[in-house]
């Protein structure tokens, strides 16, 4: 599980899991089957600490939401990013379809409150926009590019959200 929210999927090795685990690689494959089972297992794992993670505000507090996804995003953002970068991998690509299911369901059940009184003919552009204006690209270009400070940051994406959410 470490090395899956360290690194990237495809770079994950039997190696690498039977030497942290302090055991041969024989017996990983035997307690796991094959390489890709192991990483479901581990996905899952992470995936779930993950969930809990960003649940944690409630529906509606945006300056909560947002503080969770930096934190989520500060811990794993640059992982998450490589793995964009390198959707292309059949071995990855299930990961980052999965990320962007739960990212965009995440999205609309924690600004749902706020999202009550979108007309239904803009709720899914809205949607979409919000997506987009809380994703790790957005995280991503204000800490990592332009170098801003988190609180900084964060006061950034919460004026892109709220801004999207009067204007909807």
């Amino acid at each position: 599980m470490t090395l899956l929210s360290s690194r990237l999927r495809s770079d994950v090795r039997l190696e690498d899991v039977a030497a942290e685990a302090a055991v041969s690689v024989p017996t990983v494959l035997r307690a796991y089957g094959t390489r890709a089972r192991l990483i479901e297992l581990a996905l899952e794992k992470v995936l779930e600490g993950m969930g809990a993670e960003l649940r944690r505000p409630e529906p509606g507090d945006v300056a909560g939401s947002v503080t969770a996804w930096f934190d989520h995003y500060e811990t794993f953002g640059d992982v998450v990013v490589r793995n964009l970068a390198d959707e292309s991998d059949p071995a990855v690509a299930p990961i980052v379809q999965i990320g962007r299911t739960r990212h965009r369901r995440h999205v609309e059940s924690q600004l749902a409150p706020r999202l009550a009184g979108v007309p239904e003919e803009r709720r899914a552009m809205v949607v979409d926009a919000l997506v987009c204006a809380c994703d790790v690209y957005t995280w991503k270009l204000l800490r990592r590019d332009m170098g801003r400070p988190r609180d900084e940051a964060e006061a950034t994406m919460t004026m892109m959200i709220e801004a999207l959410l009067e204007g909807a």
